[in-house]
């Protein structure tokens, strides 16, 4: 397989560096990205025209992102990429992917999924008004319209992503009413030994809340969230939560971004036949895959937070050592050392992980809490108590059984955004452990796409 055809979905952090590592082995792959420029999510790059520097636009993380989009500008010409394209399908050998309502297919000998990560969200009622945005969703207004998601702006969930965001709207003159974490302190402080894996990284989240604080902004940890106050008419007008100590506190604002860390988009694995494996740490499901991104299927790959949530810097460090992957598979010469470089790093960045995990966890119990009113599935608008009867009324305390009964996850976003929530309140209600009531298969189309329909006329 000397003339390998090599395709690499997502244009990230893992993507770029393995596409650089491919090219400097002679192999000239096909990188495919939804987006319409390089840096994925984290790293995304403001459109052309914009003349926003990198400080204020990506705060305490703009030397790598120069470095990252630095990097992308030598290899462009080099390769094969193809931008503002969905890859919405695939079978063995085969990807079917639009772009601009144009569809084609990609053949593929070897495929690497570097498709990164979306939000992961935690329902709240009131969350399905208007103005109610996720932590990823917030940061793209910003970066790629030059807009705040509203006047006076809430961020609330858990993780470092949720201070980075804040940050950078304070960083751009946003108005931020308040950051509120469930995650408590005490949390942090039983969490630090692990974090130490990686010190500069733990005082840059220290300089983030600092920087919080120096805005004057309120700063709550381990609250417990309420609701999302306002009406259908006007949409969001407030958040209601409770603080470590039971009392109950309303912050005014027009816009309120969620999110509690990331989930990994596995949907093009799950479509592949890859074997997913459910993390104890984190209480979710991602792909399988060995120590250098082999997935269970023969020639398909991952790397980055498509198959394991670690961060930027680790998605770097992932691409580069599944692209080494490939070139052992096809008897390509591979340098031991960069090999055992990525390796160690990355073992840095696991235990790193498992503390931001321990840190910062998933609030199951939050879903256990939600009033029966309370909307899960935004996109169907079905409620905990509705998902809650599917349970009782019908027995359905698998994942997929439960969709087919109640709709929930069957909407627009594929269940990104509803399925791990519902899985709890399914768990919840049927008293079992989550892992037991399975995950949302993946179906395409992964996103929705636009369908030309024409009509012949006959002369």
């Amino acid at each position: 397989m000397a003339t390998a055809r090599v395709v690499i979905v997502g244009a990230g952090p893992a993507g770029v560096r393995c596409a650089e590592t491919l090219l400097a082995a002679g192999i000239k792959p096909i990188l495919i990205d939804e987006n319409r420029r390089d840096g994925g999510q984290i790293y995304r790059r403001q459109p052309e025209g914009f003349t926003r520097n990198y400080a204020t636009l990506y705060g305490s993380e703009a030397a790598k992102a120069q470095a990252l989009h630095q990097s992308f500008d030598r290899l462009r010409d080099a390769i094969d990429y193809r931008p503002d394209t969905l890859v919405w399908n695939l079978t063995p050998g085969q990807l079917c992917c639009v772009s601009q309502g144009r569809h084609t297919t990609v053949d593929y000998d070897a495929l690497i999924l570097c498709t990164g990560a979306t939000d992961r969200l935690m329902p709240i009622e009131g969350w399905q008004l208007a103005g109610t945005y996720s932590l990823g969703g917030a940061q793209i207004a910003l970066k790629n319209q030059a807009v705040s998601i509203g006047h006076r702006v809430v961020f609330m969930g858990s993780g470092p992503l949720l201070y980075l965001v804040a940050s950078q709207y304070v960083k751009a003159g946003a108005e931020v009413a308040a950051v509120l974490d469930t995650s408590a302190l005490s949390l942090r402080l039983k969490a630090l030994p692990k974090l130490l894996a990686r010190p500069g990284v733990l005082f840059t989240g220290i300089k983030l809340l600092a920087q919080l604080y120096r805005a004057k902004v309120a700063v709550h940890l381990g609250v417990k969230p309420l609701q999302v106050m306002g009406d259908a008419a006007n949409g969001v007008s407030g958040v209601r939560f409770a603080t470590g100590n039971g009392q109950a506190v309303t912050v005014q604002a027009d816009a309120v971004a969620l999110g509690y860390h990331l989930r990994p988009e596995t949907q093009l694995g799950d479509l592949a036949g890859c074997r997913m494996a459910f993390d104890e740490a984190s209480s979710q499901w991602w792909l399988a895959t060995d120590d250098a991104g082999r997935t269970s299927v023969k020639g398909v790959y991952a790397a980055g937070d498509g198959a394991k949530i670690r961060g930027a810097d680790a998605a770097e460090h992932a691409g580069r050592l599944v692209a080494l992957a490939l070139l052992e598979d096809l008897q390509h010469p591979v340098d031991a050392g960069l090999r055992d470089e990525q390796q160690q790093a990355l073992a840095v960045m696991e235990q790193f992980r498992l503390g931001l995990a321990q840190a910062f966890p998933w609030p199951s119990e939050q879903a256990k809490a939600l009033p029966d009113s309370a909307i899960v599935c935004r996109c169907e608008m079905i409620s905990a108590g509705e998902l809650r009867r599917t349970v009782k009324d019908k027995g359905a305390c698998e994942v997929n059984r439960a969709k087919a009964f109640s709709r929930v996850g069957m909407g627009r976003c594929q269940g990104r955004y509803c399925s791990q929530a519902g899985a709890e309140v399914i768990a919840a209600a049927a008293g079992v452990p989550v892992q037991e009531v399975g995950r949302q298969r993946g179906q395409a189309p992964v996103k929705p796409l636009s369908m030309l329909i024409t009509e012949e006329v006959s002369s």
